[in-house]
């Protein structure tokens, strides 16, 4: 199987990267999308359809790349080998760092959805910055391997 995925692994690298920019345009537009949800009413015609958006990014967007990110990022590291290199396990800490943020999102989202407000704006847009600090260490650990 190893040999199938090196054959492929231009493929996957591409997958990976697509799904993996995919997912993070996601996780930025979900917290500025709640942030506009707070402008209505809960129970409001407004507050519906931010919901119905925000369910739509979620469903169409987020969980997809999620999941194709997380496959074929550990078929990459199974076909190279990178399985015992120090860089990867720090790479795959954010990763899974990003993952529970991605799900915490989620959860605070669908509570905004049912008509809760469980983080303020200004909540928002700090949670809103913390994806683009986790890429910005992942893409110094993938191209520069310190360890």
């Amino acid at each position: 199987m190893q040999s199938v995925l090196l054959d492929i692994s231009v493929w996957l690298r591409i997958g990976h990267v697509v799904f993996m920019v995919f997912w993070l345009a996601g996780l930025f537009m979900l917290p500025r999308q709640c942030i506009y949800m707070l402008d209505h009413a809960p129970g409001s015609e407004g507050e519906a359809k931010w919901a119905e958006r925000m369910g739509k990014l979620r469903k169409i967007i987020l969980t997809p790349s999620i999941i194709v990110v997380w496959v074929l990022g550990l078929l990459m590291a199974y076909a190279f080998g990178y399985f015992s290199q120090g860089w990867l396990h720090a790479k795959m800490t954010l990763v899974l760092v990003l993952s529970g943020y991605h799900g915490w999102l989620v959860a605070q989202s669908k509570k905004m959805g049912r008509g809760q407000r469980p983080l303020s704006e200004k909540a928002l847009r700090f949670a809103g910055e913390i994806p683009g600090l986790i890429l910005i260490l992942v893409v110094l650990l993938v191209y520069l391997r310190p360890f």
